[in-house]
């Protein structure tokens, strides 16, 4: 056995019989009925502060029987006990704290936590937690600090306690510097003062002004402890601030989160929720409340309990529920800011525990429930006689009760504030005690024979029975094994067990077993009797499945060696569940069947080998499995047949199976019936359910392995049925009612009350819910009943099962009488009867007296009286008649009621008059702005004369209380009112009045009076600086009554102060919105300037006065000029003295506060991070700290409250010089054995110009002199000789300069010596080199012998080369250094003794490269431009040169700092074309030129005005409306006019010179006569000409008829007329295109030959076409690919491959381009023919890897214009591909077909005038000469004349080589309606030569906007190449743009070179006149990067602004007359002969 396993057991037999003993005194002495624990009667409250002056007592009393102990404790739960002098505990149990000296302050003793337990012998308990605080008496001061305040703003004063008395002051009040008081608020007072004294002491001071500004303020506090009042130290005021424009709130004060805990006393506490925010305008405050556990928030209600001031919400009387979040949302019109705010109301905590005693029987369950109240509650604990128990839970709920569970429990509630507690007593039932071991046998081993006794004695009540096992068997009487027990005197049970000649095999675990029904006890030792081994007989083991099997061998013997357990002889264990131990314990978890119902045996050995086995039999039972059962959904009705099948499936046979309802068994007299099915089931049946059945139905299933059961609800419906029913109800008036009604069911009924309508019973309506009626669990309750209530009312108690109950029943009420008017008056005519009645109600019978002035009115002494009475439903009326009223009779009349129940009396005050009748008719005769006149006609005047009339009248929103009154004699029936208002609605009435009385008023009269102009002026006028250039005016309405009609608005005039001039009004419309401040920003001021502003209200009839002038300066702005002359001088050698002059007064911009001095070391200037900054306010200033001998760069720029101004001009000063430092390092190496060279670094601050230096050698230990040496300076060694061997020698430098000799190196000694190891003289050193400069790094060794110099370069051996050579001296020489020879350098000198090395950095100093720049937005004046290094660039960049130049203009250069991400280049010409480039520059010089960017500003060309708004006909002039055209962006500059007759050639210039804003009037016409206008426009961005026909008007104004053309069209398309004797097939219009459709046809055939006849010739650009073209079109071209631009081959013109998303030219006159027509479906058809093309894939890679020949060019594919509704498909998003009019498409169409000479051209044609659509389109239509042309436009910009930019072809004989311009690239956001007029082509009429536009321009991204022309290309060079860049696009090629009648000009491969031989002479360039732009408004973005050339011969194009390969107008006439001009520079020709301009027309 495992005796460690065996020990624990004894030990818990041990503590359950310590337990036991323990309680047997208690249950040898019960407690008598009214013993009971301790209960506190006076519990000391959660908080004691006292003053050390007064000292405390803390009561503590507690009941409970015996009387119990008070024990005063720490919170730890140790005793407390007396201090003398400072705590002592008295005899009657308080803790006494007596008065103490302030240094006799103890914290453990006075500041401590306490408790107070009371304890007696059934438990303790423990009060709540007592914070003892003692307050020593110190001086304290309070101060009040001084606020800032924005003026309008409400302020906050804060009283600022120290926070060691905080707790205990208490703001009283505030008092100002006169000594008035300012008190906290009564409850009832109003809050809505200027002052306010918030509740948590603050000082609340509203919409605070300057006024407030001159105020202090102090607070008085009170100490709570002692009483003592105080003023506070200091006196705060407000400090306000003007705002200087607008303000958005800013917080201050307490951040974003404030907790604020209230403790609520009974009259509830008030608080405070700041919300700390300014701003200006002043804010708006919201209050939201967040509602719990959620983000929604809804607006804080305000009320007489929650108010708010400002921003300030005050809550008085808090309640639990005003816990939560709170926001607070502060806004003005700049801005907002939110505030949040957790408010914790705290509720006293209060606890009680239901039951408070209870007594539970031993096992039984026992639950404690804790009932708290309070806010907050933080934490639930509970405790057993003053012990923590570990449980925090409500409610403690104890299973089983045992015997020490009894006791005191305790239930405690805390937060952090306080604590609360409550206690209940568990007492045990019955006189019971579980048994418990008193005396027991010990383990013993002993030798067979002798006799054994074995004793054990247990007590217990009830007495134990106490039986015995032998390893688990019981033990049975019998010859040898003798059990005998008796009790003895005390109730103990001693019990024995004899063994009669003990054997070996009586060994074993002998266990004493004490049982008795409340408990077991148990005690077990072993037997070792010596003997061999023995197994006692193991009986068969039975074990539920699942559980753990437990089987210890039982083994006899002594010594035992092992035991072990086998099955089917295999040693256990043999898996995981198996666990054998030592002594023979076998474990088997989770017993299976299957696996482990076995036998199994255990073998027990000793040493000898001797051993002995026993056999064990395991069955596994398996216990009953119940399949789950239900009844059938829902509720069962009443009398439904139900069953329930309780299925047994798994579980040993045989099985017991019975039911129970509700834990019992079924009756049979329940009417329910069970019946066995088989030997696994049960079947329920309830033939008719009823209500009793309802409950839970358990089927139990048992058999020999255990039990289990499965249990289903079963809910009956049952309908109502009574529990209490209402019964007829009487109640006395004013009581307070209830009727109980209660019905029970299944479901529970609903119980409702309704009331009848009317007074009887039969329809009812449901009780309105009000103050004084409520249901309550179906109870009515009406609180203070009234008469109204009576009547009949119905209960009803409805669950939906039948038809439910009702009842009704009769509710009266017994009222005493009621008069329901108190007091009125009666009138009556003298002489006339009256009758006076009082009708009384209340319960019958009713008597009613009469008084007469308050004395009994009787009847019979006055026959003028007559009384009558008149039985009512509801009472008593009674009738008083007068026969004849008299003057008598007005008096106070009084009837008196009387019932059972009560009395009540009315007045009746009786007025016999006779007054006049009304006036009526009354009629506004006449009415003006301040007065109306009135007439009416004359009432009866009741027989008196009429003494006056009185007019009352008053404003219609008044009420009639509030009138005035105009009196008018009573003679007359007119008068007129005066003094009213203008404007303004009345009422108004008319009285008589005589000497009787006033008549009634007459009908009131509505009038409106008339309107006057504003008679009050604007009010509360601010005006306020925004910024320099900008003021805001805010002002408020007029006074109302001022307005005089409804303001419109209003005049805000300003000017300049002090000058006469007049002001400038601006109109400002009128707010309507309540209370609103106007307000208006006067814009574009003066920086700095004094303006006055006027403001007056207007209405429709006029202005009001002028307001007082307001003065206002602006903003101060920046100075606009650096102060001058300024000059620096050279003070010391760390000191420069800098002085200027202010600069001049009117560029101040504002008052200079200061000046700021820049300053740097020059050669660091560059660097913005270096430069130090000094202010000072005089105008010299001395500069400090400075470097030595150092050259300073020092601006100066004064500053103003606008900012800093322009700096000076820099200036220049070098300190002084002065002594220099030590050298750095010195080095002394031996070179013999009598010298020794000393090597030195130059000192690290020569602070000047080393001059020599000094080299000091001594002898060491002697007293020898000190040699010196001087040194040149520009040496670095020195060679001592004639040294002694074997001599250590000291060495050390100084530098010199001019001033003086420096300070000295350190020393260093060193031996000359025979030995002369390998040594470097020279340093690691760090050189620097200037880029293509010589650098040489030297290595000066010693030794001997003399050692091999070596160098690395970078770690690799150094090889001698041109560049690099090794010097004599081993020094190393770099020739012409680059950027990569930087790096480390390092040198190795080595001889047969020794070895040294050193490595030197080299630092390349090398010009900056290329930087990169990008466009990053334009204006119509300026460009943004983004700079960016070179990623290379080692030196330090200093800062950029940007270089721009216009089109037509001269660079201009602009200085950038290398911080700017950005520059704006400003001040440019609108709408035009600007290169720029960038260069970097560091101090070694200026840089590469970056590429340079090719722009253009925004704004356009002028566009075409409609025809109709720009002419004006008459019959001799016409006149010309300038202002129609519209300028493009661009401002107009000026027009010129010209004009002919129809039929003349020659064009008459009427004025070059006319001025855009003016009408313009072309005189001298002749009637009736057809002329030619023409209009050139010109603005900065160019010029646009366009052509009107019109005929002047006859002489008498009429009409001329239309040229006919034969279509009908009238005067769109003229036709010729020719001769009569001509055909008419030879009319020009159609012999021109027919004769160039032959001669185009013609040219594409010689075309294709030569394109063939060249093709395998070698190319003149430098190679072989066919080489040529693979290069150019064999590049991977995917969506990613980019071109090498690199490629020298690739530097010419490129064929043209159309792009696959082009957009196209607008057609002219239209209003939107042809693309947006096709988009919007517009179908334009021409003559029948239409061809739909699809656009070709874009997205295929390598589409053009196979294209390396020109295709030959196909003929007769031409068809006409290409409409209907293409599609435009997309290449990337935004981007579309369109077929549409006017573009040149290269389709291919499959991957078979990717042969070149097998693609298509098709060109869509423009269309052509004359033919029917909505839109006439024309683009470069080609006419004959002299033609009568429509209108036409041409738009122009002055271009600069470029090589490539138009390419004119010789057309003679008929070779027509067509050059067309590559693809333009141009945003997608340009793609609309923005840009008709903006492309034209000209067109070669003779020989049908065409020359067409320039190579491809980009666009720039940045540039993508509506109403932009916009270039942001990077051409080649400028201009000087051919546009190659493409980006990664993948596709190349030049578009075709020229006469829709040229059907082969569009060949996508790249055609032959230029022609060399062609005749010259005639070549000429475009001037500016001619020039043309094809520069399409296209959206294909640029999505590569920007391509760069490499640094070869095509550097110089890029770097300089005129390149070399530019060639001026005259150079290339020469070039290409001399024929010399290569592919580079395009040639251009022109035909023959005198060739006219061909515009791209349009009919306007």
């Amino acid at each position: 056995m495992n005796m460690p396993n065996e020990r624990l057991k004894w030990l818990m037999l041990y503590a359950a019989v310590a337990l036991i003993a323990c309680g047997q005194t208690l249950a040898a002495n019960p407690p008598d009925a009214d013993q009971k624990g301790p209960v506190f009667l006076k519990e000391p409250t959660n908080r004691i502060d006292f003053s050390n002056s007064t000292g405390a007592e803390i009561e503590c009393k507690s009941s409970g029987n015996p009387m119990p102990e008070i024990i005063w404790i720490r919170s730890d739960g140790t005793a407390v006990g007396d201090v003398p002098g400072l705590r002592q505990i008295s005899s009657d149990g308080k803790l006494v704290f007596p008065p103490f000296r302030a240094e006799d302050y103890r914290q453990e003793v006075h500041a401590q936590v306490y408790a107070c337990l009371a304890r007696n012998q059934f438990g303790s308990i423990i009060s709540r937690d007592v914070n003892v605080r003692a307050v020593v008496h110190q001086f304290y001061q309070t101060r009040v600090i001084d606020e800032f305040v924005l003026r309008g703003n409400s302020a906050t004063l804060k009283c600022l306690v120290p926070s060691f008395v905080a707790d205990f002051i208490d703001v009283e009040g505030w008092i100002d510097e006169e000594g008035v008081e300012i008190q906290r608020p009564l409850p009832d007072d109003s809050i809505d003062g200027k002052y306010l004294v918030l509740p948590s002491g603050e000082l609340h001071i509203r919409e605070v002004g300057p006024e407030d500004g001159y105020k202090s303020y102090q607070c008085r506090t009170k100490h709570r402890l002692t009483g003592e009042t105080r003023l506070s130290a200091t006196k705060g005021r407000l400090v306000i601030t003007e705002p200087v424009g607008s303000v958005s709130p800013q917080l201050s004060g307490n951040g974003n989160q404030e907790h604020i805990t209230l403790t609520r006393v009974p009259k509830m506490g008030s608080v405070t929720l700041m919300c700390p925010a300014q701003a200006y305008p002043v804010p708006f405050f919201r209050w939201y409340k967040f509602i719990e556990g959620t983000t929604r928030k809804q607006a804080v209600v305000l009320n007489d309990r929650v108010k708010q001031v400002s921003g300030t919400l005050i809550i008085k009387d808090a309640v639990v529920e005003d816990s939560g979040k709170y926001l607070c949302v502060v806004n003005n019109s700049v801005g907002g800011e939110s505030v949040e705010t957790v408010l914790t109301v705290t509720a006293p905590l209060s606890a009680k525990i239901d039951p408070p005693t209870q007594t539970v029987d031993f096992g039984r369950p026992a639950v404690f429930t804790c009932q708290y109240t309070g806010n907050p509650i933080k934490t639930v604990s509970w405790m057993k006689d003053g012990k923590a128990i570990g449980h925090s839970e409500p409610v403690l709920r104890i299973e089983s009760v045992k015997k020490e569970d009894k006791g005191m429990y305790q239930c405690f509630v805390r937060n952090d504030q306080e604590s609360a507690e409550a206690s209940a007593e568990l007492k045990l039932g019955g006189r019971f005690d579980p048994p418990v071991i008193r005396q027991a046998f010990q383990e013993e081993t002993m030798e067979p024979g002798p006799s054994v006794f074995l004793k054990c004695v247990a007590g217990g009540n009830p007495t134990p029975e106490i039986s015995w096992e032998l390893d688990g068997k019981k033990i049975a009487n019998n010859d040898r094994y003798q059990v005998g027990q008796y009790v003895t005197v005390n109730g103990d049970v001693v019990s024995y067990l004899n063994i009669t000649s003990v054997h070996a095999n009586d060994g074993g675990l002998y266990k004493c077993i004490a049982k008795s029904k409340v408990g077991v006890a148990e005690h077990s030792a072993k037997l070792n009797v010596y003997g061999l081994p023995y197994i006692r007989q193991m009986e068969k083991k039975a074990i539920v499945a699942g559980e753990t099997l437990i089987v210890t061998c039982p083994v006899a013997g002594y010594p035992i060696d092992s035991i072990v357990w086998e099955r089917d002889n295999r040693a256990l264990p043999i898996n995981r569940k198996q666990k054998v131990f030592p002594n023979g314990t076998l474990i088997i978890e989770n017993v299976e069947r299957n696996s482990d119902q076995a036998t199994y045996t255990c073998v027990a050995k000793n040493q000898e080998g001797y051993s002995a086995r026993g056999s064990l039999e395991v069955q596994v039972m398996v216990l009953p499995r119940i399949i789950p059962f239900a009844f059938e959904e829902g509720p069962a009705q009443v009398g439904q047949y139900l069953t329930l099948h309780c299925s047994v499936p798994g579980g040993d046979l045989p099985l017991n199976i019975d039911w129970t309802l509700d834990g019992q068994p079924i009756s049979e007299d329940l009417g329910i019936t069970t019946a066995r099915v088989g030997r696994r089931g049960s079947v329920l049946t309830i033939e008719a359910v009823e209500a009793p059945h309802a409950g839970n139905f358990t089927c139990h299933a048992r058999n020999l392995a255990g039990h289990q059961q499965f249990t289903t609800p079963l809910n009956v419906y049952v309908p109502p049925r009574w529990i209490l029913e209402p019964t007829d109800k009487a109640f006395a008036q004013g009581s307070d009612a209830k009727v109980e009604c209660k019905a029970d069911g299944f479901p529970k009924p609903q119980v409702t009350w309704k009331k009848a309508v009317g007074d009887t019973p039969g329809e009812y309506k449901d009780l309105k819910k009000s103050d004084n009626i409520r249901v309550e669990e179906g109870t009515l309750h009406v609180d203070n009943i009234q008469k109204t209530n009576e009547g009949y009312y119905l209960c009803e108690a409805i669950n939906g099962i039948g038809s439910g109950l009702s009842a009704v029943i009769m509710i009266s009420v017994q009222a005493p009488p009621e008069f329901t008017e108190k007091l009125r008056n009666q009138t009556a005519r003298r002489g006339e009867p009256a009758v006076l009645q009082c009708e009384a109600k209340g319960e019958k019978p009713i008597g009613i007296l009469w008084n007469m002035n308050n004395m009994r009115l009787d009847p019979k002494n006055d026959n003028r009286y007559t009384i009558r009475e008149e039985i009512l439903s509801t009472g008593v009326m009674s009738s008083l008649s007068i026969k004849r009223t008299e003057r008598s009779d007005s008096a106070l009349f009084t009837c008196v009621a009387t019932n059972a129940f009560g009395s009540d009396d009315a007045s009746i005050n009786m007025i016999v008059q006779e007054v006049p009748e009304m006036p009526y008719a009354l009629k506004v005769l006449d009415k003006s702005g301040r007065s109306v006149q009135l007439s009416w006609a004359q009432p009866y005047d009741g027989n008196s004369p009429l003494d006056r009339y009185i007019i009352e009248f008053k404003r219609s929103r008044a009420s009639w209380t509030e009138i005035d009154r105009v009196i008018v004699p009573g003679h007359t029936t007119e008068a007129q009112v005066q003094k009213l208002s203008p404007a303004t609605t009345y009422n108004i009435r008319i009285v008589a009045e005589n000497a009787i009385g006033t008549s009634q008023s007459s009908e009131a009269v509505t009038i409106i009076t008339a309107e006057e102009a504003p008679s009050g002026k604007p009010q509360n006028i601010k005006v306020e600086p925004v910024n320099q250039t900008t003021m805001r005016v805010t002002w408020k309405p007029p006074p109302r009554t001022e307005w005089n009609g409804e303001i419109l608005g209003y005049y805000v005039g300003y000017k300049l102060s002090n000058t006469n001039s007049s002001y400038v009004f601006e109109t400002i419309n009128f707010i309507t919105e309540e209370g609103k401040e106007h307000n208006l920003e006067l814009q574009n001021l003066r920086v700095y300037t004094q303006y006055s502003v006027v403001i007056q209200a207007f209405n429709k009839i006029g202005a009001g006065p002028l307001s007082e002038e307001e003065k206002q300066f602006t903003a101060e702005g920046t100075p606009s000029q650096p102060p001058s002359d300024t000059a620096c001088t050279t003070l010391t050698s760390q000191t420069i003295r800098v002085g200027w002059v202010s600069p001049p007064l009117e560029s101040a911009n504002g008052v200079i506060k200061t000046y700021k001095v820049v300053y740097a070391p020059s050669d660091e200037w560059y660097d913005e991070t270096k430069r130090h900054y000094k202010k000072t306010a005089s105008s010299d200033t001395v500069l400090h700290g400075l470097k030595k001998y150092t050259n300073y760069t020092m601006q100066v720029l004064a500053t103003t409250a606008g900012g800093d101004g322009v700096r000076s001009v820099p200036i220049h000063c070098q300190t002084e010089p002065d002594v220099p430092e030590a050298p750095t390092d010195v080095k002394a190496l031996v070179m013999g054995n009598a010298a020794i060279l000393v090597s030195w670094r130059p000192p690290a601050q020569p602070n000047g110009i080393i001059t020599q230096y000094t080299v000091y050698s001594k002898a060491e230990g002697a007293e020898t002199e000190t040699k010196t040496q001087k040194v040149p300076h520009y040496q670095m060694s020195f060679e001592a000789t004639e040294l002694e061997k074997n001599k250590p020698y000291e060495f050390w430098v100084t530098a010199s300069t001019t001033i003086g000799e420096g300070q000295q190196s350190k020393s260093i000694v060193a031996m000359p010596s025979d030995q002369v190891p390998a040594k470097i003289a020279s340093f690691d050193d760090t050189f620097t080199a200037t880029f293509k400069e010589d650098a040489k790094m030297p290595c000066l060794a010693v030794g001997a012998p003399q050692p091999e110099i070596t160098w690395k370069i970078k770690g690799v051996e150094f090889s001698a080369n041109d560049r690099m050579r090794l010097l004599p001296d081993g020094s190393l020489l770099i020739k012409s250094v680059n950027r990569q020879d930087a790096g480390d350098y390092s040198c190795h000198a080595e001889n047969s003794i020794a070895k040294d090395s050193i490595t030197h950095k080299l630092i390349v100093l090398a010009p900056p490269q290329s930087p990169h720049v990008t466009l990053s937005a334009t204006t119509t004046d300026a460009l943004t431009v983004k700079l960016k290094p070179h990623e290379g660039d080692t030196a330090p960049l200093h800062g950029y040169t940007l270089h721009y130049k216009p089109e037509f203009g001269e660079w201009e250069t602009s200085e950038v700092s290398v911080d700017s991400q950005k520059h704006n280049i400003e001040s440019l010409l609108c709408g035009s074309r600007y290169q720029v480039y960038a260069t970097g520059f560091n101090n070694i010089g200026a840089g590469e030129a970056s590429d340079i960017l090719n722009t253009r500003t925004k704004g356009q060309k002028p566009k075409l005005p409609e025809k109709p708004r720009f002419i004006e006909v008459s019959s001799n002039s016409v006149s010309l409306h300038f202002k129609a055209w519209k300028d493009g962006g661009c401002p107009m500059s000026h027009f010129v006019v010209e004009s002919k007759k129809r039929d003349q050639i020659e064009w008459n210039q009427i004025s070059n010179n006319v001025k855009p804003d003016n009408n313009y009037v072309v005189l001298d016409l002749e009637p009736a006569t057809w002329y030619n206008l023409r209009i050139t426009a010109h603005n900065s961005a160019g010029f646009t000409v366009a052509e009107y026909d019109f005929a002047t008007l006859t002489v008498t104004g009429g009409t001329i008829a239309p040229l006919d053309d034969g279509t009908g069209q009238g005067n769109v398309h003229t036709r010729i007329r020719l001769p009569a004797w001509m055909p008419e097939w030879l009319d020009l219009n159609f012999m021109v295109p027919l004769i160039a459709t032959v001669v185009v046809v013609a040219v594409g055939i010689c075309v294709v030959c030569v394109a063939l006849s060249r093709r395998r010739a070698d190319d003149m650009r430098g190679g072989q076409k066919d080489v040529y073209y693979d290069v150019v079109y064999n590049q991977t071209m995917g969506p990613g690919a980019t071109l090498d631009k690199r490629r020298p081959d690739l530097r010419d013109e490129l064929g043209y491959i159309a792009p696959p998303n082009r957009k196209l030219p607008p057609v002219p006159g239209s209003n939107y381009n042809t693309c947006d027509r096709i988009k919007r479906g517009t179908v334009i058809s021409r003559g029948g023919l239409r061809s739909n093309h699809s656009t070709w894939d874009p997205r295929r890679p390598n589409l053009y890897e196979e294209l390396k020949a020109p295709p030959v060019p196909m003929h007769g594919n031409h068809y006409g214009h290409a409409h209907g509704t293409a599609e435009c498909h997309y290449r990337h998003p935004g981007m579309e591909d369109e077929i549409c009019p006017y573009a040149t498409f290269h389709l291919l169409g499959f991957r078979e077909e990717m042969d070149p000479t097998k693609a298509m051209n098709f060109q869509t044609f423009p269309h052509q005038n004359g033919h029917a659509g909505p839109v006439p389109g024309h683009a470069g239509t080609m006419l004959p000469p002299g033609h009568p042309g429509h209108v036409h436009s041409r738009s122009g910009s002055q271009s600069m004349p470029r090589a490539n930019r138009y390419q004119r072809k010789n057309s003679q004989g008929g070779q027509s080589s067509i050059y067309t311009p590559a693809p333009e690239y141009d945003d997608p956001a340009n793609c609309a309606e923005e840009d008709q007029y903006r492309r034209y082509t000209r067109v070669n009429s003779q020989g049908g030569s065409l020359y067409s536009g320039p190579g491809p321009e980009y666009d720039d991204p940045a540039n993508c906007a509506p109403e932009e022309d916009q270039y942001g290309s990077q051409y080649g060079g400028p201009y000087g190449q051919p546009y190659d860049h493409y980006g990664s696009r993948g596709s190349m090629g030049r578009r075709s743009i020229g006469s829709a009648r040229n059907p082969g000009n569009g060949s996508p491969e790249p055609p032959p070179p230029p022609p060399r031989n062609h005749d010259m002479s005639n070549s000429s360039f475009n001037d500016s006149k001619e020039s043309n732009e094809i520069s399409e408004a296209e959206c294909d973005r640029d999505h590569g990067p920007r391509g760069n050339y490499g640094e070869d011969s095509n550097e110089a194009v890029k770097r300089s602004p005129q390149p070399k390969d530019q060639r001026t107008t005259e150079e290339m006439r020469k070039l290409i007359e001399r024929n010399e001009t290569g592919p580079k520079q395009l040639q251009l020709q022109q035909a023959n002969g005198a060739g006219f301009t061909a515009y791209d027309t349009m009919a306007v």
